[in-house]
């Protein structure tokens, strides 16, 4: 009984700070997505591809490692805002981690012109620890979860991590270009995911052939209007 408890006291602390981060994040035009999916799927370059595609959104990266901060130089070489979290062991990110970093943040104000664009807020890419079990149990703060999962990691992901399916509201399947030489069974994929989570946008994508990256951020920019759009923000 006791490890239960104190299971559930960790899970109520982590909930209680994660709400107040929604809430100021809301509350200044950032949208938040907890960027989910194993070592090797391809997170940071889907990221990339996402970023370059952002019409009204200013981009955000926290980066979250258990050592390194190779990823979120690799962003700030291109100009982007990064942040680097390293949890020196931890597999997945949590509230308080993120909490302490978005504090770091200097938003940018929707309306302000940047490079000749008008913005409505910002966009925080949360690209949580590779790991497909520990970060889907931790609400960090997010809006939303996004989950990336490379047709080269195989069509039985669904089923042997149901949680991190189940709770991701846009999933990106990619290196699509590498389905003619792998035994990827995209029905059986797709069916797992369904069997799961039956609203949950599925978006294939190939960096090699740029597929699919126009339709994920636009549709990341739908999600941010809809979270954050009618908010009063200072």
């Amino acid at each position: 009984m006791h490890d239960v408890n104190i299971k559930e006291n960790i899970y109520a602390e982590n909930d209680h700070i994660a709400h107040h981060t929604n809430h100021d994040l809301t509350h200044k035009a950032a949208f938040a997505l907890n960027v989910m999916g194993s070592p090797g799927a391809g997170k940071t370059t889907a990221l990339e591809n996402i970023i370059k595609r952002l019409k009204a959104y200013e981009p955000v990266v926290i980066e979250g490692d258990i050592e390194s901060d190779i990823d979120a130089v690799r962003f700030r070489s291109q100009g982007v805002k990064a942040y680097q979290i390293n949890t020196f062991g931890a597999c997945h990110l949590d509230a308080p981690m993120v909490r302490n970093a978005v504090q770091n943040i200097d938003f940018v104000k929707p309306g302000e012109n940047a490079e000749g664009k008008i913005l409505k807020g910002s966009v925080i890419f949360i690209e949580n620890v590779g790991n497909l079990v520990c970060p889907a149990e931790f609400s960090i703060g997010e809006h939303a979860n996004l989950l990336i999962s490379s047709a080269a990691e195989g069509s039985d992901k669904p089923y042997k991590y149901p949680l991190a399916f189940e709770k991701a509201e846009i999933i990106l399947l990619t290196k699509t270009d590498l389905i003619p030489y792998l035994e990827f069974d995209e029905e059986y994929f797709i069916s797992g995911i369904r069997h799961l989570n039956k609203t949950a946008k599925i978006i294939k994508t190939s960096v090699k052939t740029g597929e699919g990256f126009d339709e994920a951020a636009a549709l990341i920019e739908e999600f941010a209007g809809e979270a954050i759009g009618g908010h009063h923000h200072d």
